[in-house]
């Protein structure tokens, strides 16, 4: 593992120029060959193509899958929808990533067509995406040392934030930290301005610590539909006198007592320290950041970390019909009259 570092956007770029460039004045230049970014954020890949001035293009591909011939549109992966957008200013080809997922981690490359040939940047761009996560180092009999840790290097030298059971340290800003060896203490870490983005709670000792994680940091849903939140979690004092949901902005109201969502939520455990709360008929107020916290006789997880971040969304189904004029001549049929029709759905793909 190397040290995690970042800068606006979470990006860096170990090679700073790269030209692939062929006959005929075809090339295309990206501004790095790899990029590290951390999950949750925004990347943006350099981009920029040329070509013979007589020439037109007639589109542009941004690509993992296929190949440099067949290319799949990222535009059209459903692993990639709302996700993604191409830079539209002339000879400008960057490629623009939200919401970073480890999965996308690919070798990216482009394409553009144009009335007289087509032709792919190679090698393309490797982009590695990785998650925050805090290394315990127990080898000090009454301490430990706490490093944030990415699977990728970043040459920047960003501040940290650190967590102890939740709630933010003071001006801890440096990757490591030392902590005391209390077995009911946890902590996590996050690159300054990107607090969403913070990895999960781990414990300094043993596995008893105080802790919650979530399952999924961001969830978008359909409104009517129904939608499952879950985290796990720990207490390192027993009994948990009370445990519940609520959402920011609102105190810290227990979902099941709040009027908005009556008859509409429900929270079950099917594992032993597992909760998920279920809220059905979703409406778009329901946007919002969901906490889940757990109060015990000393101590109340009640912490600043992000919790889980749900969008309901009103899917919108747009259909548009063209019908063609009549065509004189289709291969070497006089006069065939043929009309043709297109239907184009434009919805949201969770």
């Amino acid at each position: 593992m190397s040290l995690s570092a970042a800068a606006s956007g979470l990006v860096l770029f170990l090679l700073s120029l790269t030209v692939v460039q062929s006959q005929n004045d075809y090339a295309v230049t990206y501004t790095s060959t790899q990029i590290c970014a951390v999950k949750g954020s925004t990347v943006d890949i350099g981009c920029s193509f040329k070509h013979p001035s007589r020439v037109n293009v007639l589109k542009r591909v941004w690509f993992t899958k296929g190949n440099n011939y067949n290319p799949e549109d990222l535009k059209t992966d459903p692993a990639y929808a709302g996700r993604v957008s191409y830079s539209s200013h002339w000879k400008s080809c960057t490629l623009t990533i939200r919401d970073l997922r480890e999965s996308d981690s690919a070798v990216y490359k482009f394409r553009f067509e144009t009335d007289w040939k087509d032709f792919t940047g190679l090698p393309g761009v490797t982009l590695t995406v990785t998650a925050l996560r805090v290394h315990v180092d127990t080898s000090y009999s009454n301490w430990a040392t706490l490093t944030c840790q990415s699977s990728c290097r970043l040459n920047y030298r960003p501040s940290y934030i650190w967590y102890k059971n939740g709630h933010k340290i003071s001006r801890r800003n440096q990757y490591r930290y030392s902590a005391n060896l209390n077995p009911s203490d946890s902590y996590s870490c996050a690159v300054t301005g990107h607090e969403d983005f913070s990895s999960p709670s781990v414990c300094v000792r043993d596995d008893s610590c105080n802790r919650v994680n979530y399952s999924n940091r961001r969830i978008c849903a359909v409104k009517g539909s129904s939608v499952d939140i879950s985290c796990t979690y720990n207490s390192y004092e027993s009994p948990i006198q009370s445990k519940s949901w609520f959402r920011s902005g609102r105190g810290s109201e227990d979902l099941t007592e709040d009027s908005q969502y009556a008859g509409r939520v429900e929270v079950t455990e099917t594992e032993r320290g597992r909760s998920t709360l279920r809220i059905r008929d979703l409406t778009e107020s329901d946007s919002a950041e969901y906490h889940f916290k757990f109060k015990t006789q000393s101590f109340e997880w009640k912490s600043s970390l992000p919790g889980t971040t749900l969008t309901v969304t009103d899917l919108q189904v747009k259909v548009s019909r063209i019908i063609s004029v009549h065509e004189s001549q289709t291969r070497g049929v006089d006069s065939s009259h043929m009309t043709w029709t297109r239907v184009r759905l434009e919805s949201l793909i969770l």
